[in-house]
């Protein structure tokens, strides 16, 4: 990075970000040296201080740069090359997202957005250090005084703050396709939540005088579907995009709605359940993935929020809506919502937009896909949608279990986990972790808590719509949480909270407490779950993996997850029929099974020390964004992280060594006047004939 004033201490904030804004090559190559940090020279026009390596009067500074950093060596030039061939320097923002895009999995998470606010301060610290670095050489070459320990403080906070800025910025600004897909996603997720809950309060009115079995049939059917739904959706999306994907969600949601509003006797209910069942399976899969891949980094965690927030929604919306519509006479119309809703989602659909990764993998030329990516981030100038597109290129090839391919099946991902060890083990603790959620009896609560509290308290419908909003204000309470606390504390405190819940339950029912004490348990028991056993099994995955592991641990987790969900649905009102007041014990052995397994077994995930980051980060720039500068090693890579063809990778060595020769001989052209004997014509570097093998033009 320039330094102009490097004299001066801190730039201005105008002048600075018009620095760090240009481009920047020193960070288009670092490397470890000797347990070092070597940084590779500019390509063009560097200043002269800079082809001076370290000197020993430099390392003795007290307030010398190298304290912070122990080796900087000047190397020869590097060169970042696109996959086309072409060669390109990334401003520092651009590295910072492309670093971005690497790092954070193509998945919208709930509660993801520290780890990415992590990843963004990371590398503006990084990319601080670097700065402050050339403005203590180029202050010492000029001055032969090193910068005040009070100079390179102040200069790294006013960089670190602007590119931390900037960096940040993709996540205020929203496109209008990406409303359309949140919309579109955010409905989905709305629906799942909806039917989660829709068939708790008209389970007297709906067909009077089925039995306890057809009723529980009907309630746990939901979930049978949904392990097919998650399983089709991996192989359907993968084929036939994502786009395709969210129309077969809207159809089915909308087939399912109207099955149910004119079912015509419990077995139409039934099998209107096992498709919205498929259609919720289908969307839980679908729309972390799709929102992943259109959102940029910064912006996953948030999107992934937004739409738990609408299943939570979803669900107290059909406690709201069964005060007017809980009738013998008007149960269908709560039954017509999800027929509606589809409906809004039809009328959208035309505007919706597939997932430029999807079309980059499979034609990383794909004009769609480029068009795509110019709406969706609002981008005019070419070069800067060829940056994104190889942002995309790079973190997709970054994230593939197959490193020959871009596009991993979920197959060939399981695989490559089951047979990693250390992989394998982390695997069974996620899995674990979505077993314990659902046999907590959470679903017990939503699927039938106007028939637990029946008999307890005087209205039963009043009591699930109180759960429901207390649901929804424990989620937001849980994102507030999960920004500072570990994720083994609280899902231990969750696990405990529900364990005591549940005890006092049956304490209640046996009792020992008034009746109206049990609504308070109930509330305390759901708050307990939705700050930690709720939304950490499904962030802890994408935190636990690397990114190109999450994917595939959403994919298997959601299935497990169904096929306990169904479990709970369809023995509860056996449970509660056989049990009675000791309904709850199982439950509770569940939550005490959990506490023991996260004491012994769960590692703690709350995101990476700021060190272990900064090292991910040099460790990827030094692999990923410049060819290497052993040209023994043949595997270079391209600076989206994708093998170069043997002619490329010729050429850049035949021009190398063409510049090491003419820095030997002294008349290598740093950008100012070459370096000539007076009275010699200025050499003019005759081209090799890699010109000819690349572009097919006749050497000079």
């Amino acid at each position: 990075m320039r330094p102009e004033n490097a004299g001066g201490g801190a730039p201005g904030n105008d002048d600075e970000r018009q620095r760090l804004l240009q481009p920047t090559p020193h960070l288009q190559h670092m490397d470890y040296q000797g347990g070092g940090m070597a940084v590779q020279q500019p390509p063009e026009n560097p200043p002269p201080h800079q082809n001076l390596t370290q000197t020993n009067a430099h390392k003795s500074q007290p307030h010398g740069i190298s304290n912070m950093i122990p080796t900087v060596q000047m190397l020869p030039k590097s060169y970042s090359v696109n996959a086309d061939g072409s060669m390109s320097y990334l401003t520092p923002v651009q590295l910072g997202r492309h670093e971005l895009y690497e790092l954070v999995p193509f998945t919208a998470v709930f509660g993801m957005q520290q780890k990415e606010r992590n990843i963004s301060k990371a590398f503006a610290n990084y990319a601080a250090d670097l700065d402050v670095c050339e403005a203590d050489r180029f202050a010492y070459s000029q001055t032969n005084q090193h910068l005040s320990a009070a100079e390179l403080d102040s200069r790294k906070n006013h960089a670190s703050l602007l590119l931390l800025e900037e960096l940040e910025l993709d996540a205020v600004v929203v496109t209008t396709p990406l409303m359309v897909a949140l919309l579109m996603a955010g409905l989905s997720q709305f629906l799942v939540g909806y039917n989660t809950s829709v068939m708790n309060s008209p389970s007297s009115v709906v067909f009077e005088g089925h039995t306890t079995f057809e009723w529980s049939l009907a309630v746990a059917v939901f979930a049978v579907g949904g392990p097919f739904g998650a399983v089709a959706a991996g192989k359907i999306i993968d084929s036939r995009g994502r786009r395709s994907g969210m129309a077969i969600v809207t159809y089915m949601f909308l087939l399912g709605g109207l099955l149910q509003t004119f079912a015509m006797n419990m077995l139409f209910i039934t099998t209107a359940r096992f498709i919205i069942g498929f259609a919720s399976g289908f969307s839980s899969v679908l729309v972390p993935i799709y929102l992943g891949e259109l959102a940029p980094p910064t912006l996953r965690g948030t999107l992934g929020t937004l739409t738990q927030f609408a299943m939570v929604i979803g669900i107290f919306f059909s406690d709201i809506l069964a005060f007017p519509f809980a009738t013998e006479h008007s149960w269908r119309f709560l039954f017509s919502v999800t027929v509606l809703v589809s409906i809004v989602q039809l009328l959208c659909f035309p505007f919706l937009i597939e997932s430029p990764r999807w079309l980059l993998s499979r034609d990383r030329a794909s004009r769609r896909a480029r068009y795509i990516i110019k709406k969706l981030r609002g981008l005019r100038h070419e070069h800067e949608i060829e940056i994104e597109v190889n942002h995309f290129i790079s973190a997709s090839h970054a994230q593939a279990c197959d490193n020959n391919d871009d596009h991993t099946s979920s197959g060939v991902a399981f695989m490559a986990m089951f047979m990693d060890k250390q992989i394998r083990k982390l695997l069974v603790c996620s899995l674990v972790l979505q077993i314990a959620q659902q046999l907590s009896g959470i679903n017990a609560v939503f699927y039938y808590s106007t028939m637990f509290f029946d008999g307890l308290i005087d209205s039963p419908l009043l009591g699930t719509t109180i759960v429901g909003g207390f649901n929804v204000a424990a989620t937001y309470v849980a994102l507030l949480l999960m920004e500072n606390s570990n994720r083994r504390t609280l899902i231990l405190w969750s696990a405990g909270g529900m364990f005591i819940s549940s005890i006092a339950l049956v304490l209640c029912l046996l009792g020992f407490f008034s009746k109206m004490a049990s609504l308070f348990f109930v509330i305390t028991y759901v708050i307990s779950f939705e700050i930690g056993l709720g939304p950490i099994p499904w962030l802890i995955v994408a935190e636990m993996f690397e990114a190109k592991y999450v994917a595939t641990a959403m994919s298997v987790s959601c299935q497990i997850n169904w096929a306990c969900n169904f479990i709970v649905g369809l023995v509860f009102p056996y449970l509660h029929e056989n049990l009675g007041a000791y309904s709850f014990v199982p439950f509770a052995v569940v939550l005490l099974m959990t506490i023991i397994f996260v004491i012994v077994w769960l590692p703690e995930t709350k995101g990476t020390t700021p060190e272990e980051l900064r090292d991910e980060i040099v460790r990827s720039l030094s692999t990923m964004l410049a060819l290497s500068n052993d040209t023994s090693n043949a595997n270079h890579s391209s600076s989206v992280g994708n093998p170069i063809d043997v002619e490329w990778r010729s050429a850049m060595d035949d021009l190398r060594r063409q510049e090491e020769e003419d820095m030997m001989r002294g008349t290598y052209n740093y950008g100012f006047q070459p370096i000539e004997p007076n009275g010699v014509a200025p050499r003019v570097a005759a081209e090799s004939d890699w010109r000819t093998r690349v572009a097919g033009e006749p050497g000079m």
